[in-house]
């Protein structure tokens, strides 16, 4: 893996909206791409994608919406089981590994790209759980923004989870997410 074939990765939470793009800017990041099912936040509504597009766009970071192909919650039901988000059965879907092939299309045009979803904390989200693990397959690795250039690589984030035991233990009960906790 060449030091350049990375993406980066950021949680707004309850961040400001300043907060966020500063440390956006702080990675010289050219695009944010949505990654969230549901781009709207009842609690953080500059967050709601169509006032997050316009913001970005005044500070000169392009917004894109990739929520549908890469979002933790797809409408594809086969994708559950008991209820719940079954990653092993959602990587395998031709419309996850398509928003996969555009990232890497990103990474190798070394574009600045950013994903973003609401959870703050990488541990806690599928960005890492998820589109991190399946990134590293094909040699790139997410930088997890954690503060103004402050930055996570996602094996840091990996070994953080499995207590260093790697990737082995990482899917137990964790690759399922409830529905019903967004709803």
């Amino acid at each position: 893996m060449k030091p350049e074939d990375h993406i980066f990765s950021i949680g707004h939470g309850n961040k400001t909206i300043d907060e966020l793009i500063s440390e956006l800017k702080s990675f010289e990041i050219q695009f944010l791409v949505d990654i969230r099912s549901v781009p709207y936040s009842r609690i953080n509504s500059q967050f709601n994608r169509e006032r997050l597009k316009f913001i970005l766009k005044e500070k000169g970071i392009s917004y894109g919406y990739m929520g549908d192909v890469l979002g933790g919650l797809p409408k594809d039901s086969s994708c559950y089981t008991d209820g719940k988000v079954d990653y092993n059965k959602l990587k395998e879907k031709a419309f996850f590994r398509k928003g996969l092939e555009r990232l890497r299309d990103a990474n190798d045009q070394s574009l600045q790209v950013c994903l973003m979803c609401s959870e703050m904390n990488p541990k806690e989200c599928h960005r890492t759980k998820l589109i991190g693990v399946e990134l590293q397959k094909i040699k790139i690795e997410l930088q997890h923004i954690i503060g103004v250039s402050k930055k996570k690589s996602q094996s840091q984030v990996i070994a953080e989870l499995t207590h260093g035991n790697g990737l082995i233990t990482l899917f137990g009960e964790e690759h399922f997410v409830s529905r019903k906790k967004y709803l």
